[in-house]
């Protein structure tokens, strides 16, 4: 079965404090032993000291012979004090006096080795059974007694049982396994609300992504904190709204592409059926052929104009920068228009300039001018101008192509870089245009790290101005522009 966030969460954190528990209750109950088995020994000793001092006496006073019977009430005294056994042995181990907390006894003997022990390291302590006169464990610190001349007398002893420490042990295991639980259950209870409250917007957040996956990019996840998952909440939402924008362009492209391409196919296909049935009568063949060889060079021009935008986006088309003059690459682009020019009668100005030196790639630019000068020679008015103009400064080279005629209405002018678009007016001028042009104007020049804008005033003009940066100025800005302009930069980075 397979394992939810929440299930490993809440087992992970329970299985830590779980473990943090226990290692505190390992840690507890050792330091709880130790401090018993030192406090054991401190009251074991003292009672001990007590004794030996009233026993020293009692000694001296009978010259070290023996001990008088009244020192026996105070034997029991302190045994029933700390609930101990103390006694009183010989140098031969034999019990002078033996006082029980409940009774005594005096037919013990201690083993010669502990007598050893605690006359040569002037003292004696152990946990254990004192040499088999014990049954079970018990704590026992040993005192000497010596003469006046130094000479061991007698030994004091203080025994008491190791149970003590096994009930010590157990009342504070209780009282922690007792804590503990209250713990438990308070950490479990918060934990569980805790780990809901972490999985809740990541569910959220698959039930939206499995949405995405299905193509609906309505839904967004609710942002409910400013932490990692609000920001990825919010990086959810955002990347839903590109997936929705980039679903709109994706449709509205193959659309696009799909009309671009139907209708000149259309057109060949009913004139080459026309010309194989009869219905094109033989004298009008060749009209209808020159139509068909201008529908194929207009497909030729669609799928190479979208070629060279996949190479752009997917980062193919690398620049080869070179020193040209832009002023001759206008000129020569001019000239190719001469037909059209007549016809409309179009004067050009500015082809007079002085040499305008710049560092592209001459092809491609080449590809933007002409772009530019085809749009402005055909929506140039009749007995129109055109008029070329330069600006240099320390960050780049600006080339402005100026047309008179009708201009771009202020609410189309930010789609004109737009794929595909065509204004309202172009569609009846540009019926060969496939509205690709400008975007791949501006690609290039976005290629190159600069930028392009587009003024325009309506029943006036149009001017496109462009800006090819210096070598030492590739990411500075084009500038120029006033606040009267109706225009709009071209973006650092394509458009899909």
């Amino acid at each position: 079965m397979q394992k939810t966030l929440f299930s490993k969460h809440f087992i992970t954190i329970v299985s830590i404090i779980l473990l943090s528990i226990i290692i505190l209750g390992a840690v507890l109950l050792a330091f709880a032993s130790q401090y018993f088995k030192q406090d054991r020994y401190r009251l074991l000793l003292h009672n001990a000291q007590q004794a030996a001092q009233f026993t020293y006496r009692d000694f001296r006073a009978n010259d070290y012979q023996g001990i008088s019977t009244d020192i026996i009430p105070m034997y029991a005294l302190l045994a029933n004090a700390i609930d101990a056994d103390i006694y009183l042995v010989n140098t031969g181990g034999k019990a002078l006096v033996f006082q029980q907390p409940e009774s005594t006894r005096s037919n013990m003997l201690v083993p010669k080795e502990i007598l050893e022990t605690t006359f040569a390291n002037n003292g004696y302590q152990e946990y254990g059974k004192m040499g088999g006169i014990y049954s079970n464990r018990h704590y026992t610190v040993g005192i000497p007694i010596a003469n006046d001349q130094g000479q061991p007398a007698a030994v004091i002893f203080a025994s008491a049982s190791g149970d003590a420490l096994s009930y010590f042990l157990g009342e504070i295991l209780k009282m922690f396994v007792v804590g503990a639980m209250t713990v438990l259950i308070l950490a479990f209870a918060a934990v569980y609300f805790i780990t809901g409250d972490l999985v809740r917007p990541l569910r959220k957040m698959v039930t939206a992504t499995q949405s995405f996956s299905k193509g609906d990019f309505s839904i967004r996840v609710p942002v409910e904190s400013c932490d990692e998952i609000g920001q990825l909440a919010i990086s959810i939402n955002n990347m839903a709204s590109s997936l929705a924008s980039l679903e709109s362009v994706r449709r509205s492209f193959t659309a696009n592409v799909s009309h671009e391409l139907r209708t000149p196919m259309t057109t060949i296909g009913g004139f080459i059926d026309g010309i194989l049935d009869g219905t094109i009568p033989e004298e009008k063949r060749n009209q209808y052929l020159e139509i068909v060889s201008q529908e194929i060079k207009r497909l030729s021009r669609l799928v190479r104009s979208m070629l060279n935008i996949a190479r752009i986006e997917a980062g193919e088309l690398q620049i080869k920068p070179d020193l040209f003059d832009v002023n001759e690459t206008v000129i020569k682009t001019v000239f190719t228009f001469e037909t059209p020019l007549e016809e409309k009668n179009i004067e050009v100005k500015g082809l007079d300039h002085d040499r305008v030196m710049v560092e592209a790639d001459p092809d491609l630019i080449h590809q933007v001018v002409y772009n530019l000068l085809e749009n402005a020679v055909k929506f140039c008015n009749q007995d129109g101008f055109i008029e070329v103009t330069y600006t240099e400064d320390d960050n780049s080279t600006q080339v402005a192509i100026k047309n008179s005629g009708e201009g771009i209405a202020k609410n189309e002018i930010p789609h004109v870089f737009d794929r595909f678009y065509k204004t309202d007016k172009s569609r009846s001028q540009d019926k060969g245009g496939a509205g690709l042009g400008l975007h791949i104007v501006r690609s290039i020049i976005n290629l190159h790290g600069g930028d392009i804008i587009v003024r325009s005033v309506e029943k006036e003009y149009c001017e496109f101005v462009f800006s090819i940066p210096k070598p030492k100025a590739k990411s500075k800005k084009l500038k120029g522009e006033t606040k009267t302009d109706m225009e709009i930069k071209g973006e650092n980075r394509l458009q899909m």
